[in-house]
């Protein structure tokens, strides 16, 4: 091949964040699909509603403390996790392992309050279809958490053991992003289950 026509892309980085990132691409590919299921899951809650002659079916609201904690937990949480993806973006390496660490203790206290949170439903999953739907939708979300909690505790392993590359760091920002989407998701299951019930 000429010399002249050659092209050298030696220098060209090999990771880059944000959308120029083809892990960004598959994690916005997958908060859309997930995205669907939870609305999937919501409509079929107000479906179910919507035919029931009383709601809920045969049994009192949830009790609101677990939920509403877990709210708190889960909005606080964003505030290590927005640090954790600034850290990363800057490739600093400490303050990646200081906030993800705090990020895997908001997740353990959210598991906790989670278990917590499935005895004090008012139902069981096998009671009625209200019991089902309440259910869907929080082992829904947990599974999601529990998700993003195990790539969260992986990538910290990582950040501590190494290889250590560059790659690295997009990951961490990326598993920022998909962290928010876990939040942000729990706000409608959360005004569905527990205070649908009370208001409507």
């Amino acid at each position: 091949m000429n010399a002249r026509t050659t092209l050298d892309v030696s220098r060209l980085p090999t990771y880059a964040f944000g959308h120029r990132s083809l892990m960004w691409w598959g994690t916005a590919g997958m908060i859309v699909i997930e995205s669907t299921l939870f609305a999937i899951g919501l409509v079929g809650y107000f479906y179910l509603r919507g035919i029931a002659h009383e709601w809920p079916l045969s049994a009192p609201p949830p009790e609101l403390r677990y939920g509403t904690w877990n709210t708190a937990i889960l909005l606080l949480s964003g505030i290590p996790n927005q640090l954790a993806a600034r850290a990363a973006l800057r490739e600093d390496l400490g303050a990646v392992r200081r906030w993800m660490l705090v990020c895997l203790a908001a997740g353990v206290a959210f598991q906790v309050v989670r278990a917590l949170e499935f005895t004090a439903l008012n139902t069981h999953w096998s009671r009625n279809a209200y019991g089902s739907i309440v259910y869907a939708l929080l082992t829904l979300h947990t599974v999601h958490m529990v998700t993003d909690f195990v790539d969260t505790a992986v990538l910290a392993v990582l950040m501590f053991t190494g290889p250590l590359t560059g790659r690295r760091f997009v990951d961490v920002s990326e598993n920022a992003g998909y962290w928010w989407f876990v939040i942000g998701a729990w706000l409608p299951i959360y005004f569905t289950i527990y205070l649908v019930p009370r208001l409507f």
